[in-house]
């Protein structure tokens, strides 16, 4: 009998969960970000703006879906906005709140004095505030952000724990924070110097007991430095029935998604204990579990890896799968696990 990790239905699309515009930090418009993506090749963006949840439904088209959501810091000593303390030195939590409905439109965790917004302050009066809730003073503790997880999912959102190593963030922790839906396993942002890779923290976490997945994005701000941008770097690629917004939060709270930087991945099941992958052409695919072991398949004679089959371990706690590509990209799959595939 056939699992399929990744549904063998549907279709895949590119999308940046995680991105910044003139509303705080960015360089470029909300349009001019949707047009810079859809040149790439990509189906939908969620605008992140930091601190400001302002939903952008009007650059939906039949072609690319605006997905509504923002992004709010924590931070050791806030004193560094009043620049106290070098901000390149502050031990942070960037979470990313992504809403699973399109008609939500209320800031949550507000404050009005626009104390914690970035880059841009006029920007957090264009959204739109529950009178009857009071201004969220927001602390750096995993108490106050286990609170701000658990009351973001109660409202709707979907949310990603996001680039923890330029975040100054150790074991201790990350492993703190519960109820996380995915880890930004990569990010491309510019400022990181080059792109971040945290599967040691995944793996820390999924060996903690946590359940997340794991997702890609560009932390694009749309900056450039000669050739290099921070646009196009790696993606979060979801398999849904259609391009809606609907059906894309579905493929992400089912988990149907894998993340990469270039390598893609055609097929994942598991038949009879035997995991099976197609791929597009790679130097290496291996398979990790709860265990310092893993199965690997390397190139041979130079010919390309484009499929691979794998007897898993009956007594893991999880398995995952990272494909990296003949230039050296990765594409990694989510966490699953035995219970899932009969094992």
């Amino acid at each position: 009998m056939k699992k399929y990790l990744l549904p063998n239905t549907g279709n895949f699309y590119k999308v940046n969960l995680h991105n910044h515009t003139m509303l705080s930090d960015g360089s470029a418009t909300p349009e001019q970000t949707k047009a810079l993506y859809k040149s790439l090749g990509y189906s939908a963006v969620a605008f992140t703006d930091h601190d400001v949840f302002i939903p952008h439904n009007d650059l939906t088209d039949s072609e690319f879906i605006a997905l509504n959501g923002f992004e709010m810091e924590f931070a050791d000593r806030y004193e560094c906005y009043e620049k106290l303390t070098p901000w390149d030195r502050v031990k942070q939590c960037h979470l990313c709140f992504i809403a699973k409905n399109d008609k939500m439109d209320i800031q949550p965790f507000p404050h009005r004095s626009n104390r914690y917004a970035v880059g841009n302050k006029e920007a957090a009066k264009l959204a739109k505030y529950d009178e009857n809730e009071e201004d969220f003073e927001r602390w750096y503790s995993p108490k106050c952000i286990n609170y701000v997880i658990r009351e973001a999912k109660k409202r709707g959102f979907f949310v990603t724990y996001n680039h923890p190593t330029w975040s100054l963030e150790e074991y201790p922790d990350y492993t703190a924070y519960n109820g996380i839906d995915a880890l930004e396993i990569m990010n491309g942002a510019l400022r990181l110097g080059n792109p971040e890779y945290n599967p040691i923290v995944y793996d820390d976490m999924l060996r903690c007991g946590k359940r997340l997945g794991i997702v890609a994005s560009d932390d694009g701000h749309q900056s450039f430095i000669g050739t290099y941008s921070d646009i196009g770097v790696c993606w979060t690629m979801i398999k849904a029935d259609t391009l809606s917004y609907d059906s894309l939060i579905d493929g992400l709270e089912k988990g149907n998604y894998y993340a990469s930087e270039g390598p893609e991945i055609h097929d994942l099941y598991v038949e009879d204990g035997v995991l099976k992958i197609k791929c597009s052409p790679a130097q290496k695919i291996t398979v990790n579990y709860d265990a310092c072991a893993a199965h690997i398949k390397l190139i041979e004679d130079g010919n390309p890896i484009e499929s691979a089959e794998f007897t898993l371990r009956k007594d893991c706690g999880y398995f995952r799968v990272t494909v990296i590509g003949l230039n050296g990209k990765k594409a990694c799959t989510n966490a699953y696990y035995p219970e899932e595939v009969g094992l």
